[in-house]
């Protein structure tokens, strides 16, 4: 995430600590499979860029044990308090405006974070730069663009409610410079940046307790714009709230691609 007045999903508001526990349960064992994958161990340096939460912090630091190093970066680093000891250095840190924390890193993660950032280009570059020759790189983002309905399955009027809201809430991210066709394309620029042996995959949760948190979190959080822009009433959002509550809807994600590559 970067410095913008205009960012939407502010960490200091109340409901990010939810949306942060959701995406923990949805996208956490995606993301250690293919940390797992690379062979992180013992001794490794890891920059966790626009951290926000502390799952994959508290998880590197785990692995990479006392002789590593884990640097978890964010321009707010409020929720990371409990985790900002030996081996993680927490720092306040624009990944879209600022030089790199540190260089020679054996990896570099951002999830969720360059779909926000207004500068990715020079992100990315900040990114690879930080790695050494061999490191390895994981971006992870979504796609809205690519399957934009929080109700896949629109069979009711419950869901064309949902939808219709999830509508809003892309509109308010693209708004403010969100990417929301962004995914699909970090195959391509990983490739294009220099990096070797290039993967990807995507990850398309389309109903859990998780994404009914999720769901429930972010329409709170995004409430009042979605009202004063005139993309909902009040009155849809308590109905929409209160359907999801009840449990009895498929609410889905957009899809996540995690895309690697090695630094030549």
């Amino acid at each position: 995430m970067t410095r913008s007045d205009g960012y939407l999903l502010d960490n200091r508001q109340t409901e990010a600590r939810e949306r942060f526990d959701a995406f923990a349960t949805l996208f956490d064992p995606t993301t250690f499979r293919h940390l797992e994958g690379f062979g992180i161990g013992s001794g490794w340096r890891c920059w966790e860029v626009g951290a926000g939460g502390t799952s994959v912090v508290s998880w590197l630091a785990k692995k990479v044990g006392p002789t590593g190093q884990v640097v978890a970066t964010d321009i707010d680093t409020s929720l990371l308090a409990s985790v900002a000891r030996p081996p993680v250095n927490v720092r306040v840190h624009d990944v879209g405006a600022e030089e790199p924390p540190g260089e020679d890193f054996d990896l570099v993660h951002a999830r969720l974070v360059l779909v926000h950032v207004p500068d990715r280009e020079r992100a990315l570059r900040s990114m690879i730069k930080a790695l050494r020759p061999g490191g390895r790189l994981l971006l992870e983002d979504a796609d809205p663009a690519l399957q934009p309905l929080v109700c896949p399955d629109e069979h009711g009027p419950e869901q064309q409610l949902a939808n219709r809201l999830r509508h809003g809430f892309r509109k308010l991210l693209a708004d403010r410079g969100a990417d929301l066709a962004y995914g699909r394309r970090l195959p391509r620029l990983l490739r294009e940046a220099g990096l070797r042996n290039v993967e990807a995959e995507a990850y398309f949760p389309l109903t859990s307790p998780a994404c009914a948190a999720l769901e429930s979190a972010t329409i709170r959080q995004v409430r009042e714009r979605l009202v004063t822009a005139n993309l909902a009433t009040n009155e849809d959002i308590d109905r929409h709230l209160a359907n999801v509550a009840a449990g009895g809807m498929d609410l889905a994600t957009a899809p996540m691609i995690s895309a690697w590559g090695r630094k030549a």
